[in-house]
């Protein structure tokens, strides 16, 4: 794939709210001294696996993921490991796989298109401290998570909530959700946003 490629993203009703929050978040140094040092510790402890967890990854895209120092980022909310995804996200018929990768605490979502490990696309730049939310009265958690959609889910969310017309939708996008808050859908679509 060229690096022209473009992802478009479909937008739900929260998701203006999670760039605000994200982009004007206050700084946590400002936070009360024991919440800031609960999110600190909470921070530290986002469970990150090595890409070899993931025995469903192609060899040559974990060797990739190894040579830029990748870790993949855990939600809080399930034991089992997730953040690596496949799907059809350049065009129908095509495997593609998506990692959330995460190095020195920032994440990006890398898409690995037809299984090669050249070029892939990197989309959503953001600190992993961003996606630390309250799990229980006590604990802070990871709460950034990644899945395939399709037409239906694409299309509902526009439909309930608007934000930019959906290109015609052919294949698989990819949710980017801050769980139980809001999440947006990165869609490759030909090359134009």
């Amino acid at each position: 794939m060229a690096p022209e490629m473009l992802f478009r993203p479909v937008m739900n009703r929260f998701s203006a709210l999670l760039f605000v929050a994200i982009i004007f978040r206050p700084a946590l140094a400002q936070l009360p001294g024991d919440l800031k040092r609960r999110f600190d510790e909470a921070e530290r402890r986002i469970v990150r696996l090595q890409p070899t967890a993931f025995p469903e990854l192609p060899g040559n895209i974990v060797r990739e993921l190894q040579r830029r120092g990748c870790t993949v980022p855990q939600t809080a909310y399930s034991k089992k490991a997730h953040n690596v995804i496949k799907g059809e996200f350049d065009k129908a018929g095509q495997t593609d796989w998506a990692v959330l990768c995460s190095v020195k605490g920032v994440s990006t979502i890398l898409v690995f298109w037809n299984g090669s490990e050249k070029n892939p696309a990197a989309v959503a730049r953001m600190e992993d401290r961003n996606f630390l939310q309250s799990i229980n009265t006590n604990d802070p958690g990871f709460s950034r998570g990644i899945r395939p959609v399709g037409n239906d889910f694409i299309m509902g969310h526009y439909n309930a909530y608007g934000g930019p017309k959906p290109p015609p939708i052919d294949h698989h996008g990819i949710d980017d959700a801050f769980i139980e808050k809001a999440s947006v859908v990165w869609y490759f679509f030909g090359g134009k946003c």
